[in-house]
């Protein structure tokens, strides 16, 4: 695990930042004694559409119908 002093840590923050994403700790001494850990944070993932279990809508729901013909024709 690298360790960077503070000085170091900002003259080269981007190149800390590529190496924390890149799965390496990344450690910041004040002084010689280590005061922060620089990690990547919880990747997020992709968005998937629908793809909460818990919302379901019955197909019997008005959100299935077709529009009313004034409300298409203002979509259009």
């Amino acid at each position: 695990m690298p360790v960077f002093n503070v000085l170091e840590a900002k003259t080269h923050f981007s190149r800390l930042m590529a190496m924390a994403e890149g799965g390496q700790e990344v450690v910041i001494a004040r002084h010689g004694v280590p005061a922060v850990k620089l990690v990547t944070a919880a990747p997020t993932g992709a968005r998937v559409f629908g793809a909460d279990p818990a919302v379901r809508l019955p197909r019997d729901s008005a959100f299935f119908d077709d529009l009313p013909e004034d409300e298409l024709a203002a979509w259009e």
